[in-house]
């Protein structure tokens, strides 16, 4: 038995349980998924996906779930810091996941096996409709923009507003029809590129930037998923959320202020 607690915000989330999918079909076991409700992410989990039957799942909402300090006693527990300790570019490595013993219980912010399959995150039928509401705006060719701003300093520091801008001319300049899907945590930097590229900016306005409500997760949700249905992105650098959001449907990205 395979229990895995993912820590940390919404994609980190979702890249940790697909790893530990990839884990329990080498292992030939089933997954149980513990879906903490917290600060970092104040969202049940069936607020957001339609029902698996790839994992089971328990959410909760406590900091010493009783459910949790049980498996924790009885389970052999890695973290982060042994997965980063005992994989490669390829994830855990078989000396490693091999020994581990048959109650497992992972609580990780890690991707420690790659998997791009994310068939297990299928939006409920809410987010979805949202979502195809706003890609009948999309226009012939949408570029998808994430710009990671708040508490991320190394992608504040990697992927200025001056770098996406760049970005930004050189695609209208190649497609002048291309019109930009804008996911942002800041505000200040979407009534800029607005004001800068009139009519090109696309949003989910009024939406809630918290984290901590479920209005908040899901609109996050609902972003991601309009970034992964355009045709490019332009995304910020040291961002899970830029790379799930082109991994999810493999397309084409590029970062901000890093890639030429």
């Amino acid at each position: 038995m395979i229990i895995i607690q993912p820590i940390g915000g919404l994609c980190n989330r979702m890249r940790a349980i697909n790893s530990a999918l990839i884990l329990a079909e080498k292992r030939g076991e089933k997954l149980h998924v513990l879906w903490n409700v917290n600060p970092e992410l104040g969202c049940p989990f069936e607020e957001l996906f339609a029902p698996t039957k790839l994992f089971t799942l328990r959410d909760f909402s406590n900091k010493l779930d009783p459910g949790k300090v049980f498996l924790q006693a009885t389970c052999q527990r890695i973290g982060n810091d042994e997965i980063r300790s005992n994989r490669d570019d390829k994830g855990l490595l078989d000396l490693y996941w091999k020994t581990l013993g048959k109650r497992l219980y992972i609580a990780t912010e890690e991707h420690f096996f790659p998997n791009h399959d994310y068939s297990a995150f299928q939006p409920n039928e809410e987010i979805r409709k949202k979502m195809e509401a706003i890609k009948k705006n999309y226009g012939a060719r949408c570029v998808g923009v994430h710009i990671r701003r708040t508490d991320n300093k190394p992608s504040i520091n990697g992927s200025s507003t001056d770098a996406f801008i760049k970005s930004i001319e050189a695609e209208l300049s190649a497609h002048p029809e291309t019109m930009f899907y804008l996911a942002t945590d800041d505000l200040t930097e979407e009534a800029r590129l607005r004001e800068l590229f009139p009519g090109k900016i696309l949003s989910n306005e009024g939406r809630d930037l918290s984290r901590e409500t479920v209005s908040g997760i899901k609109d996050a949700l609902l972003d991601l998923l309009c970034l992964s249905e355009t045709e490019k992105i332009i995304g910020s650098f040291f961002s899970s959320f830029t790379d799930i959001a082109a991994d999810w449907h493999g397309i084409p990205k590029i970062i901000a202020g890093q890639d030429a």
